[in-house]
């Protein structure tokens, strides 16, 4: 296969939103392929009949259209491999289903769920494989004629893959070298179910890989028990020579402790695990999202690189090209990565920095009209961006730092008036006032400067004053430089502010 074009894939279940990690292993999926100049294909894995969640596809793929992170192939962008749902490649499963059982490498099965469970009871670690076997309800124990009639009587039987013991399995993995595993510690796994006509994980993922002709399985840690099976179904298909190369990628680990990142860790931390906002369809319960979280993509996808992958020198600010051209498998760990939501805090910020000051003005809008600023002017927005975007970490966080710029204060922050009003200040802010209303220009330089000089001529204390006057403007003890303030939102709504203050603090 080295020869072939790089074709790798991301191969989602659709039983619920799409968990954080599963979108690093699709990033990490994206990037090889890039930088190799090969395709990447969404192919849905919905053999799962029974865990199938409505909105779940739409909301994956929804999910990597906000992320930037675009397939090649796959339901809603097309190709040449296709059907993509696995549902919808029945017929194609079919055939190497029989195939199978006419090579004697796999046979049918009748136990029912009951039968299966009396003998987990009845045998301690009870597994369905070589040594037990015989002991079961099936093709190998059970006259041909009987599981003929059980067949057309419509009887529920599920395929299980026939595992002769004692044979050393090597699996060949880009990150972890060559894994070794016996035959004998795995189970007769199922690979087709009558239920539902629909074949398991193990062998439509099989069959598809080899279908669509991917060249590189690139995913997580935890199907790394999937490897053996599946190099023995190539073998036993006659596709050993075309078998893709596997990478398993280290999981995404709790920030405190030990074990896998789940839901319940970032509820408790109060940090998104999904990539958008997920309602559940039975439970209605609803779980944040980044994109709702005030998470760019750029800086998600950028701190996800990072997790488990590194480029090889200090940079940590990089684009998809710069993380397309530095992506390296060999550069990714064996040791799963700890989840520090606080770096992806820290990435959002920077990115937030990097964009433009209209960018973020026009994200920022729609959190105005939610406090009831209905139709602000972008222009004055994007002043106010520009001047407060330092200060956040989240767009959203800009309503609190900014508020005053849009709406005069109703009250005063108590702690600040008893420790910055002053007995003289309602006098100094007359004054001031009086001032800056003879005043034509209100930029920032030249009223600091006279104000300043009004300041010295008169013996005033300059952080009386100026505290004084960012209390009645700001209502608090916070913002950035008061003169940049005063341009800001202009003459009349300065000296309304100033004289507002004067008449309720004095």
């Amino acid at each position: 296969m080295s020869e072939q074009k790089v074709r790798v894939r991301f191969a989602p279940s659709p039983t619920g939103p799409l968990h954080i990690g599963g979108v690093r292993t699709a990033l990490y999926n994206y990037l090889f392929a890039k930088q190799q100049g090969g395709e990447l294909i969404l192919r849905i894995e919905d053999t799962d009949s029974q865990r199938f969640v409505p909105g779940a596809e739409e909301y994956i793929i929804a999910s990597f259209k906000w992320l930037g992170i675009r397939f090649d192939e796959g339901p809603g962008y097309g190709g040449n491999f296709g059907p993509y749902r696995q549902s919808e490649r029945k017929e194609i499963y079919g055939r190497y289903v029989d195939q199978l059982l006419d090579d004697e490498l796999a046979y049918i099965a009748f136990d029912t769920p009951e039968e299966l469970e009396a003998k987990r009871k009845e045998t301690p670690n009870f597994q369905y494989d070589a040594s037990t076997r015989m002991q079961m309800r099936n093709s190998l124990t059970l006259p041909e004629k009987e599981v003929r009639s059980l067949m057309d009587a419509g009887k529920r039987y599920v395929v299980r893959v026939k595992i002769e013991p004692g044979e050393d399995i090597h699996v060949q993995d880009l990150l972890r070298g060559e894994v070794v595993v016996n035959s004998s510690i795995l189970d007769d796994k199922v690979l087709f179910k009558s239920a539902d006509n629909l074949p398991t994980y193990h062998l439509a993922n099989v069959v598809d890989d080899q279908l669509m002709e991917i060249t590189h399985v690139i995913r997580g840690e935890e199907w790394l028990s999937s490897a053996p099976l599946h190099v023995l179904l190539y073998r036993y298909l006659d596709w050993s020579e075309t078998m893709p190369a596997f990478a398993h990628l280290p999981l995404l680990l709790k920030p405190e402790g030990g074990g896998k990142l789940s839901k319940r860790d970032g509820d408790r931390l109060g940090f998104p695990v999904f990539p958008l906002e997920w309602r559940d369809p039975e439970s209605g319960e609803v779980s944040s999202g980044y994109r709702e979280s005030g998470y760019l993509p750029e800086a998600v996808v950028n701190f996800l690189a990072l997790l488990g992958w590194n480029p090889g020198n200090d940079l940590e600010l990089m684009t998809v090209d710069e993380l397309t051209r530095l992506f390296d498998l060999s550069r990714c760990s064996k040791s799963g990565a700890k989840f520090d939501y606080g770096k992806g805090i820290w990435f959002n910020h920077q990115y937030i920095q990097k964009r433009s000051d209209r960018e973020i003005a026009e994200m920022f809008i729609p959190v105005l009209e939610s406090h009831g600023v209905l139709h602000p002017d972008p222009c004055y927005v994007e002043k106010v961006a520009g001047m407060m975007k330092e200060r956040v970490n989240f767009v959203p966080e800009l309503w609190e730092q900014s508020c005053y710029f849009f709406k005069a204060p109703t009250e005063y922050d108590e702690k600040t008036r008893k420790k910055r009003w002053k007995e003289d200040s309602a006098v100094q802010l007359a004054e001031l006032t009086d001032l800056l209303s003879r005043r034509e220009s209100f930029d920032a330089e030249g009223t600091e400067e006279e104000v300043k000089s009004w300041i010295k001529q008169k013996g005033y204390n300059s952080g009386n004053v100026m505290n004084a006057a960012r209390l009645a403007l700001v209502g608090q003890a916070t913002g950035p430089h008061i003169f940049q303030i005063i341009e800001t939102i202009g003459r009349e709504e300065t000296l309304s502010r100033l004289k507002r203050a004067i008449q309720t603090l004095a």
